[in-house]
């Protein structure tokens, strides 16, 4: 990330950023909608759900994780991924200010 130079950016938004960057891809978004479903799961599982393939969904749920928005649990061969609720926290947060800022804004 050197030369996006992003210690010049408070910590809050580097780690907006690192989300919402993780958020940015379909696949991503629809891995998430699953697992708000299922609640938690196994990886063959997500990716009898998605139209791709292991090693993409596997790299998909890579960046979810360093990004925060998942965790997940060795389970005898297979980690079970389940959303990690600080990352929605923080999200939620962040647009909750936004609104509440907008909401008392006379701007256009």
């Amino acid at each position: 990330m050197g030369a996006t130079k992003t210690e010049h950016f408070t910590d809050a938004q580097n780690q907006i950023a690192i989300i919402a960057k993780a958020l940015g891809h379909p696949a991503r978004i629809a891995i998430l909608e699953y697992l708000l479903k299922v609640n938690e799961c196994i990886c063959g599982d997500i990716v009898n759900e998605l139209p791709l393939a292991q090693p993409t969904v596997s790299q998909h749920l890579k960046e979810l994780k360093n990004a925060g928005i998942i965790k997940g649990n060795i389970s005898g061969n297979s980690i079970c991924y389940c959303i990690d609720e600080k990352a929605i926290e923080i999200l939620n947060a962040y647009f909750l200010n936004i609104t509440q800022t907008l909401s008392k804004s006379e701007c256009c």
